[in-house]
């Protein structure tokens, strides 16, 4: 069976974020990557890690890849053991299929309307985006069984955002993040179904979006406060 290549560096990053600290927060995090990335501290995201002199203000478009789609392990055992509704291989295909292709909505919509352009192609002026979702968990995933599927929970669920940054050209990796959103919990059970979960889906992206261009947006922000600064004959810190 061949294993897909983010699958074996999520798994590599993971290993270093779990040894490190990830999951308990009172542990101190390794400063560097076996890849020669850097500890980014005070980040909207979970465990960044980056090139310390990364520059992405010499970027002016984005080559948006399709995003890999994994469940949580066991899944679907689990859901099959715990449900009435059993979900089939043919479930799962389709659930990665459409919140691959929302989160390509989601994130193209997010990053144009903040005056970002979206390429296909790689050139020295393009960044190259490799996102991935890890440990999807869906709560009450909709499946091919006759009628309308409901499920009663605080949470439609989980899932986790693993992204790599390179160099489009030179394919230098960057910097690379690790970030984990759980639906938001309300408080008091509800019902959950197609529509609840793509919300809750359309939620999270659109944070894990805007968290992607405002980055890029204060690396843009620095880059114009130096040429200003040199213009004005002002020294740079």
């Amino acid at each position: 069976m061949m294993i897909s290549s983010v699958t074996v560096r999520f798994a590599a990053f993971v290993s270093l974020a779990m040894m490190t600290g990830f999951a308990i927060a009172e542990a101190p995090l390794a400063d560097a990557t076996v890849d020669g990335l850097q500890l980014v501290k005070d980040t909207n995201l979970s465990l960044v890690y980056a090139q310390p002199d990364a520059d992405l203000s010499t970027y002016n478009r984005i080559y948006l890849t399709d995003p890999y789609i994994a469940f949580k392990k066991n899944w679907e055992r689990s859901q099959n053991r715990d449900s009435a509704n059993r979900v089939t291989a043919d479930d799962m295909t389709r659930i990665k299929a459409q919140l691959a292709m929302l989160f390509s909505d989601v994130f193209i919509k997010t990053l144009e309307e903040g005056g970002y352009e979206l390429v296909t192609e790689r050139a020295e002026d393009v960044l190259l985006v490799k996102p991935a979702i890890i440990n999807l968990d869906i709560v009450a995933p909709t499946t091919s069984a006759p009628g309308i599927s409901y499920t009663f929970s605080e949470s439609a669920g989980e899932m986790t955002l693993y992204l790599e940054l390179y160099d489009s050209v030179s394919d230098d990796l960057i910097a690379k993040a690790l970030d984990r959103k759980i639906d938001r919990h309300t408080g008091y059970f509800r019902w959950h179904n197609r529509v609840s979960n793509r919300a809750a889906a359309r939620r999270i992206l659109q944070e894990w979006a805007r968290v992607l261009k405002e980055g890029l947006d204060e690396a843009r922000g620095v880059r114009a406060d130096i040429e200003s600064n040199a213009k004005a004959g002002i020294k740079n810190p």
